[in-house]
């Protein structure tokens, strides 16, 4: 196995995802969940975005050529979701615990555009791309499953917060989250345009 090549995608992959910046996103949406639940959430989360990595790596270019799709293009519909998430924790809707589905929170946003979005899927695209021979398919497949599993325990472990921050300061962390996830989302969406432009330029 290519340690070098584990480390690079190891890392990439690492700050891209973010575990300490998905915390707060994480306790948003799951603070008044059981904790039963929200640590289902957390795993589910990172099972969609293991699965959905792993989809892309192998046979991710081949399917958006298929599909017509070009990479902006799915960076915008990332964006677009995380503008409707966003606005639930900024207006409150999404504080009832009772209007929740957890699998639904685990599968948007937080498996995907979150964990699994744009750059992690372009990043792991790129190094399949790149890569040659059994060692380097190894280090990527093996560094993809060591971030799935950090971004697991941040998560997993996360629940101690939620117990010293109270009701009230989850009503916070909310809020800060909501505000986080639309600043997420007008950048992804940014991006996808400027994507567009420079792509059309160039071809005219």
């Amino acid at each position: 196995m290519d340690l070098k090549l584990f480390g690079e995608v190891f890392v990439t992959l690492l700050v891209i995802t973010d575990p300490p910046g998905m915390m707060p996103i994480f306790l948003a949406l799951t603070g008044p969940l059981p904790a039963r639940d929200r640590n289902r959430a957390a795993w589910q989360a990172v099972a969609l975005a293991l699965g959905v990595i792993v989809i892309f790596a192998v046979a991710g270019q081949t399917l958006l050529d298929y599909l017509h799709v070009d990479l902006p293009a799915l960076q915008a519909a990332g964006g677009l979701l995380l503008v409707l998430v966003a606005l639930e924790l900024l207006t409150g809707k999404a504080d009832d615990p009772s209007q929740q589905v957890t699998s639904n929170i685990a599968l948007v946003p937080l498996g995907t555009p979150l964990l699994a979005g744009p750059g992690a899927i372009v990043a792991t695209m790129l190094f399949v791309q790149q890569a040659d021979g059994l060692g380097e398919f190894s280090a990527i497949a093996v560094a993809i499953l060591a971030v799935m599993v950090a971004v697991w325990i941040v998560l997993r472990f996360s629940g101690g917060i939620v117990k010293i921050l109270r009701p009230g300061g989850i009503e916070v962390l909310t809020r800060i989250a909501g505000l986080l996830l639309a600043a997420i989302a007008v950048q992804l969406i940014a991006d996808a345009v400027a994507a567009f432009v420079t792509q059309y330029v160039n071809m005219a």
